[in-house]
């Protein structure tokens, strides 16, 4: 057996791997840590957002932020709020220690065009800034049933 790496959703997961038969095991304790995160990362939390001073406050679960203190000590730190997309911002809680091209980006984005209130193309992108193989454009024609992908 051989000592390897495997990164799943960013996370570190120790393993063994049989190089005859490709079996491989691992880590007990790194593959619980993953599975705690897949788990938070299910779930939908709902919080409120408050005017504090000429700024808005969102609070944080403390689910997430226990889990996230267990990877490493965050509290009093700052971090890194980006507006992504309409609707969407988001936090990086990374320490900046990181460089910015360790940094994995991944977005979706879909698109509907419609002629006379009838769906004709349906279009979904997908990218991995990680893995750039994973980038993905899907194309539907409304009036085909299945998905033709042209992968970038």
């Amino acid at each position: 057996m051989e000592k390897i790496g495997i990164n799943k959703n960013g996370f570190l997961i120790r393993a063994v791997v049989c190089p005859k038969c490709n079996s491989r095991i691992l880590h007990p304790a790194d593959e619980q840590e993953h599975n705690k995160f897949i788990n938070l990362r299910n779930r939908d939390f709902r919080v409120k957002m408050r005017l504090v001073g000429n700024s808005y406050a969102v609070s944080i679960p403390k689910e997430i932020v226990s889990f996230m203190r267990e990877q490493e000590n965050m509290m009093n730190n700052m971090v890194k709020l980006s507006f992504e997309d309409l609707g969407r911002v988001s936090l990086n809680f990374d320490s900046g220690e990181r460089k910015e091209g360790n940094a994995r980006v991944i977005r979706a984005r879909e698109y509907k065009i419609v002629k006379n209130n009838k769906p004709v193309l349906h279009v979904k992108q997908f990218s991995d800034s990680a893995d750039p193989r994973n980038n993905k454009t899907l194309v539907r024609r409304e009036e085909d049933s299945e998905w033709l992908a042209n992968e970038k």
